[in-house]
């Protein structure tokens, strides 16, 4: 158990905008900031985060929360284990008392695999310092490729004993499961026959150095292993298999060192392999990631994405298969990203320039040769064309297939006009080619953009058919009037009826010092009146409940102990301001004050103004009654009349509160 002391500090200390922006590039929005969903494929930013509040919403899925919710959404984190990463994030000593043996079988299964992928990794690199095969084989092969010890530690390399189960045999020892070593895929079990409860266990890894896949927290998911024999029958590298923790195509080598460097330079370069990487890396530069030898998919190019919008492309200069590599290049346009392409000199890849160059000559030659994605796939394809008319034509044609590809309009016709120049064709022709080209796509990305956008733009409080639905909204004012002043003490005036000296019974003034809470706790008392809303209901008791327990109450601590349901939807609350614009409420007889206009006044306005409103919908509801045939309607009419009398004076108290 992590300590109290523990957590109210990290909550104190941890900022929201900074924690986040690890791992989504948040860009200022007024007092806020917002970026692209970080849970859905978007183009249109509509993830928001408040510092103020320390809260964060995710419009395009409903989801919101804390910094700690965050975590636990987006890494899939414990509440243990988003507390640590945060203490471990701002140097917080986390106090803690050591987990049972119970405890820990208790464990999830993805938590147990993660736990094994890091037992596995720290094992590795032990080997690889500490035992005389290690130092004599992976950590001599590391420094011949040229890498530091800083380096090598950085990225956390080790070595797997060249042993048909060294490794299994050492992590069933430390006690843990063979069930999920085979799981992430670390040790292959194979049924003996001879012996059916005794299963043969292999080390998959088994002689090879090994470059441990970091998620963008950090957590290691999986392995890269590379053999160090001329073993033909062997591949060269070999990667964890897919897994509930560890899924290829959405994993970028290096994510994890290089987020902070995307974000601060506006750029993410691209590269084939682990050794690219690291390279570039210890030479200075460490925006850095690499696809890992396989085809770039779109899960990765969104992780990219929430970085930056620029992406530049670094091929080998005898890349084989290089027209087949410039597939990733149109899936990076579809996402509406910018895209440059540099190619080494022949003979080169980015792993040798940058272990055989200083970090100023290799900044130069990527500035220098860095070609926007159109001159570079021109020039390519020209060459393949040569004075071949049909050859030609289809350059013409895949490049303006690639152009079809990019959502934005401006850009895409820049790109054709830079194309007819450098193809010398008519810009014309090109459109009329990229209409032919793209009418389908284009066809079907609108309409799912409009379904996308008609679902963000859909407000929950406007009902089919487009009309307001005022008691949703007014008891949404009364959870956010709760929420952001529920323990402020205000002086509150009111009318309230008195008998006069003739026995009259009349309005006059009469102000009461309370708090917000309790204002509201007692007027809905008084009234009977109970959120129709369940959700409103839920955490409106939990509410008044916190506020009357906790004199220092915290909304950051309040969200944190909600459920996931109503956490999103009290962050989609305290948000929503800075979504949607305000209602034209004074068309619907509402006149909501601004917040800065008064907090009694808001909160007063609101409970009047929603007390009104269930006195009319409870008249229409005995006025259909009376329209019922052969029914004695007296007695509903009286009710009528009563409704209307104390409506009559809800106004006059509300005509006060807004005067």
């Amino acid at each position: 158990m992590i300590s109290k002391t523990t957590i109210d500090q990290v909550y104190e200390t941890a900022r929201l905008e900074e924690v986040i922006g690890d791992f989504v590039q948040l860009k200022k929005s007024g007092s806020n900031f917002k970026g692209l969903s970080p849970f859905t494929d978007e183009r249109t930013p509509s993830f928001m985060v408040s510092p103020v509040k320390q809260i964060w919403k995710d419009f395009s899925s409903g989801k919101g929360g804390n910094v700690v919710a965050f975590l636990m959404e987006h890494e899939h984190f414990t509440y243990p284990e988003a507390i640590k990463y945060l203490a471990k994030k701002y140097n917080i000593e986390v106090e803690e008392t050591e987990q049972s043996n119970e405890e820990k079988e208790q464990a999830n299964e993805r938590e147990s695999m993660y736990l094994v992928s890091e037992y596995a990794s720290t094992y590795f690199q032990n080997i690889l310092w500490e035992s005389e095969f290690g130092k004599a084989i992976g950590l001599s092969y590391f420094k011949e490729r040229g890498f530091t010890e800083e380096t090598i530690k950085i990225f956390g390399l080790g070595y797997c004993l060249d042993q048909w189960d060294g490794f299994t045999t050492a992590a069933l020892d430390q006690g843990y499961k063979l069930e999920y070593l085979e799981k992430t895929g670390l040790t292959i079990v194979k049924e003996d026959t001879n012996y059916p409860n005794n299963p043969k266990k292999f080390d998959r890894f088994k002689g090879r150095v090994m470059f441990p896949i970091h998620s963008l927290s950090g957590r290691v998911l999986g392995f890269g292993g590379r053999i160090l024999t001329n073993d033909k029958k062997a591949a060269k590298y070999l990667n964890s298999p897919e897994s509930d923790i560890y899924h290829k195509s959405k994993v970028l080598y290096g994510i994890y060192h290089a987020k902070q460097a995307i974000a601060k330079e506006d750029n993410c370069f691209l590269v084939e392999g682990y050794t690219d990487v690291i390279q570039f890396y210890q030479r200075g530069i460490h925006n850095v990631v690499s696809s890992s030898g396989t085809a770039l998919t779109p899960e990765q190019i969104r992780l990219i994405n929430r970085l930056t919008k620029n992406v530049t492309v670094l091929f080998d200069g005898d890349a084989a298969g290089l027209r087949a590599s410039l597939r990733g290049v149109d899936l990076i346009l579809e996402q509406g990203m910018n895209v440059r392409i540099c190619t080494f000199p022949e003979g080169e890849d980015p792993d040798s320039f940058a272990k055989n160059n200083e970090l100023d000559e290799v900044e130069q030659f990527l500035k220098d040769n860095s070609k926007d994605f159109i001159r570079f796939k021109a020039s390519l394809l020209v060459k393949e064309a040569s004075d071949d008319p049909i050859k030609r034509a289809d350059t013409v044609r895949d490049i303006v297939n690639s152009i079809s590809k990019i959502p934005d309009r401006i850009k895409k016709e820049i790109y054709v006009q830079e194309c007819a120049q450098i193809m010398n064709i008519s810009e014309s022709v090109l459109f009329s080619t990229l209409a032919q080209i793209g009418k389908k796509d284009q066809a079907d990305a609108l309409k799912q953009e409009k379904q996308k956008q008609k679902a963000f733009d859909v407000v929950r409080s406007e009902p089919v058919g487009g009309k307001l639905d005022v008691q949703y909204e007014l008891e949404r004012k009364i959870i956010e009037s709760l929420l952001l002043y529920g323990n402020r003490k205000e002086e509150f005036e009111d009318l309230v009826l008195k008998e006069n000296e003739s026995g009259d019974l009349v309005l006059e003034p009469e102000s009461l010092e309370i708090k917000v809470y309790e204002k509201v706790y007692l007027d809905l008392q008084e009234d009977e009146i109970e959120l129709a809303n369940p959700t409103f209901r839920d955490v409106y008791y939990k509410l008044i409940a916190a506020l009357n327990e906790n004199e220092d109450f915290k909304v950051s601590d309040f969200i944190a102990a909600l459920e996931q349901e109503m956490a999103n939807e009290v962050s989609s609350i305290l948000m929503e301001e800075e979504k949607y614009a305000l209602h034209n409420w004074e068309r619907k007889d509402i006149y909501p004050k601004e917040k800065g206009s008064g907090i009694a006044q808001l909160v007063s306005e609101t409970i009047l103004t929603l007390r009104c409103f269930l006195i009319k919908k409870r008249m229409q509801a005995l006025q259909n009654e009376t329209e019922t045939p052969e029914q004695d309607n007296k007695e509903i009419l009286e009710e009528i009349m009563n409704y209307l009398q104390l409506n009559k004076l809800l106004n006059q108290k509300l005509n006060r509160v807004l005067s």
